[in-house]
């Protein structure tokens, strides 16, 4: 192989490794001129996803996992502050840019109340816009320390798990804490016993195990957590 083809490979293979590692955003914008041009220029940079308004961006975000999220304060329908506030109650942790064409204290204050982690007021400079969201990502780490299960994610920091089917699926603090504590030793069988001391009250009785088994299972797969015979229960396959 010649030296100018195998360099050529090893370029394709380094522009595969960056499409890849691309953050994702969702852009939720409704201007018809201004919403297109954000998205292209974001894309030059990240994988975006455009929508126009505030309902189908809460269910966007909702079902999908992004990185960051831009919101304009002006929406039809919900609006950007309405957006923000939906997000958080549904324990979206991602950071988000809320966009605004009003520039008075009260209106950037109803947004950061919200939950918005920072503002940029219109028109703006796309590059103040690009540098804005290169210090969000810095700060903020999404949904936080991801577990694999098979094609599923765990989020246990903020009781997430995202399936391959049917997107995302809010646990319960014990939920998520008995399915870390089996993703993170993913070789080992616990007892129901192990299990008691480590993720629920260790005067509980036994039988709690198996009924969060039961809770999990019907939450997320039935193959997700495995029972050993008179031994307890570990990781399984899904």
């Amino acid at each position: 192989m010649s030296p100018r083809a195998l360099t050529r490979i090893r370029h394709m293979r380094w522009e595969a490794l960056v499409i890849e590692a691309r953050l994702r955003v969702l852009l939720i914008e409704d201007d018809p001129r201004l919403g297109p041009l954000i998205e292209q220029v974001l894309g030059e940079v990240y994988d975006v996803t455009r929508v126009s308004d505030g309902e189908t961006g809460v269910e966007t975000a909702v079902s999908r996992m992004f990185d960051v999220l831009v919101v304009d304060r002006r929406l039809p329908g919900l609006d950007g502050v309405g957006v923000v506030t939906a997000l958080r109650e549904r324990r979206i942790v991602a950071p988000i840019l809320m966009l605004t064409a009003l520039g008075t204290v009260r209106d950037r204050v109803d947004g950061l109340d919200a939950g918005a982690n920072d503002y940029l007021v219109k028109p703006f400079e796309f590059d103040e816009l690009l540098a804005r969201l290169r210090a969000l990502t810095r700060r903020f780490t999404g949904e936080g320390k991801e577990l694999g299960i098979g094609e599923w994610r765990l989020y246990p920091e903020s009781r997430m798990i995202y399936s391959p089917y049917e997107g995302r699926i809010v646990l319960t603090d014990r939920e998520s804490a008995f399915l870390r504590l089996l993703a993170e030793n993913p070789l080992r069988t616990f007892s129901r016993r192990e299990i008691l001391e480590t993720v629920f009250d260790s005067d509980e009785q036994e039988g709690t195990v198996d009924t969060y088994v039961h809770y999990l299972r019907r939450k997320t797969d039935p193959d997700m957590i495995l029972t050993v015979r008179g031994q307890g229960y570990r990781l399984g396959e899904p």
